[in-house]
């Protein structure tokens, strides 16, 4: 009900007129567009998991609209750049996360057409199989339909999952669980015990997913991709200890440099809200060497931020937001002072 209100909202705001007045208000320069999957063929329509998909037919519509409105498609270096220099009109830089192999099937095809360069990041651990993807998992393991028994910090619960408003149920418990009860380095152990009571197969996702390294680095060398860093495990890196929040950067910089022979300079926090990165995470993004790094607190981009380089907001570009009136609401800056109490700039 939420995410319904809140693209009614949008909608209104984008219909309404309301976003041109907002445009002088909130001073935006540009915007950084978030991205994860880029697909036509979408596997499970009904999966939880789905809002992370958007269509090329959709990227491509939003991109050409976006030129239309004067926005010129920079690569994150240049982002930076502009921000600096706090000149050269306005701009719109795009990001994916995760490294998900629509990005080099799907929307790349998309972005040669526009020539709108893109940065992908990439978090190894995801990569190379050390981690799970398991918001897929999780949907995998419910819809098996089998009662799953689980220990939680409440006592021991049994999820009934042979009805689709118990397997919505059982998904919403168990991501709960898995993102804000269990410890970071605990989430694999669980959800593969969760995953062998139901006869699932953990890896699968990741592997059918997600790019491997060849395919990173046929990314890598194409001249409109960059490639950036994601942590190592894409852990909540707020619920990290300092010294391992800063180790899954570093080791997430040299992993890439090894496989790809060169080092990324922008990151992006997994997950990106405020109980996933605050100060504390940008000093250390600075710290570790990044040029820049992202969020997905909801903003577009002020002058100002380019003293806030390590704390980028993004707007997020979904599936329950696939229509260009919700975008211009968006980029026009409206939304930003919407969902951020009436503040213009966005940090952490």
């Amino acid at each position: 009900m939420i995410d319904v209100a809140r693209k009614l909202a949008f909608l209104l705001i984008g219909h309404a007129g309301l976003s041109a007045l907002a445009k002088p208000l909130v001073g935006s320069v540009g915007a950084i567009l978030m991205l994860h999957r880029v697909t036509a063929l979408l596997e499970r329509p009904e999966s939880p998991n789905r809002h992370l998909s958007i269509t090329p037919q959709f990227l491509d519509a939003l991109i050409g609209e976006m030129k239309r409105m004067g926005y010129a498609f920079v690569s994150m270096d240049e982002a930076v750049a502009r921000l600096r220099m706090a000149n050269g009109g306005r701009f719109a830089a795009l990001t994916a996360d995760d490294a998900y192999r629509d990005n080099l099937t799907e929307a790349l095809p998309v972005l040669e057409k526009h020539a709108a360069p893109i940065a992908i990041y990439v978090a190894p651990g995801l990569t190379g199989g050390e981690v799970d993807l398991w918001w897929e998992v999780l949907y995998d393991i419910v819809s098996a339909g089998k009662p799953i028994a689980v220990t939680m910090p409440d006592g021991k619960l049994k999820l009934d999952c042979s009805t689709p408003e118990g397997r919505a149920a059982a998904f919403r418990r168990l991501s709960d669980h898995i993102a804000g009860e269990l410890r970071e380095e605990e989430q694999r152990a669980v959800l593969r015990g969760w995953a062998d009571m139901v006869g699932v197969d953990a890896s699968a996702p990741n592997r059918t997913l997600l790019m491997n390294w060849n395919e990173i680095r046929r990314c890598a060398a194409h001249p409109l991709v960059t490639i950036g860093a994601h942590s190592v495990h894409h852990y909540n890196l707020k619920r990290l200890r300092k010294e391992s929040a800063l180790r899954e950067m570093y080791r997430s910089r040299d992993m890439i440099e090894a496989e790809l022979g060169r080092s990324p300079v922008h990151f992006a926090y997994p997950y990106g809200y405020a109980a996933a990165v605050g100060l504390r995470e940008t000093d250390l993004a600075r710290e570790a060497g990044f040029v820049s790094a992202v969020t997905t607190r909801h903003g577009v981009l002020r002058p100002e931020h380019a003293d806030s380089l390590h704390a980028l907001p993004r707007l997020s570009v979904n599936g329950r937001h696939q229509e260009l009136a919700v975008m211009r609401a968006m980029l026009s800056g409206a939304t930003t002072l919407a969902a951020n109490r009436g503040r213009r700039l966005v940090t952490v």
